[in-house]
């Protein structure tokens, strides 16, 4: 082997292929990397700015109109102040729950009530609103605090649901396991899906929070939670359903 067959062999590990080198993006495939860098970067806080803001205006412009203007910090200012209506809302609903806390608070509230439920409409309305706020808003309410999985719509496909209380009554009298309300969302939308009574032994329970789970059905399975599960957990063999 002469020296010039020698220069022109690869230097590098004998026996092994010289590894190819990355190739360098060019100016266009650059400037292509920094713009999605800069809408991945920009999107999620353009989008949450510009829902905050339409929630808060949206109030203002709600409420405001019944506010005095003698009470409105606006007649005395030059500019308007966005988030006004929001605050005065906020005072409003606290002094109403201060009042009803009261006996005479009470005794209107009762009475009020009463004139709803002769009402054939309206206290069909009124009476399952005020059902779920109570149960949604109470301190050790279970409703929406675990995630789930059930097979739906066949056996061997899984489902995303939340459980949302214990079944009871005659719901319950249909099985001699324990049954609970499970409620599957639909994607992208979670305010629209299907209520199940499923058997608990039927249930898989998740790791991931609520919030967690919603964020996964409003992104279709783009927003994957991380596992939270022990080592034990994840090694432990995944239980049948049924078992």
């Amino acid at each position: 082997m002469d020296e010039r067959t020698a220069s022109a062999q690869p230097i590098g590990t004998p026996g092994l292929a010289p590894q190819p080198r990355p190739r360098r993006l060019g100016l266009f495939g650059r400037l292509r990397a920094y713009f999605f860098a800069g809408v991945l970067v920009t999107a999620p806080i353009g989008i949450t700015l510009y829902l905050a803001w339409s929630v808060v205006t949206w109030i203002d412009r709600s409420v405001l109109p019944f506010v005095p203007a003698v009470y409105n910090p606006e007649t005395y200012l030059p500019f308007s102040v966005p988030g006004i209506g929001l605050l005065i809302l906020l005072l409003l609903l606290t002094a109403i729950g201060a009042a009803t806390a009261g006996l005479a608070g009470r005794m209107i509230v009762r009475l009020s009530e009463r004139i709803l439920n002769r009402m054939p409409v309206v206290r069909s309305v009124y009476g399952a609103t005020k059902q779920i706020f109570e149960t949604v808003l109470a301190q050790k309410s279970t409703a929406f605090r675990e995630v789930v999985l059930v097979e739906f719509p066949r056996r061997g496909m899984w489902a995303l649901g939340f459980i949302t209380g214990r079944s009871e009554g005659e719901l319950q009298d249909v099985s001699d396991d324990e049954m609970v309300n499970v409620y599957i969302p639909t994607t992208p939308i979670p305010t629209s899906g299907f209520l199940f009574f499923v058997a608990r032994n039927e249930v898989y329970p998740l790791s991931m929070s609520v919030e967690e789970g919603i964020k996964m059905v409003v992104s279709g399975g783009i927003v994957t939670p991380p596992d939270r599960r022990s080592p034990e957990q994840r090694q432990a063999p995944t239980r049948a359903v049924g078992e």
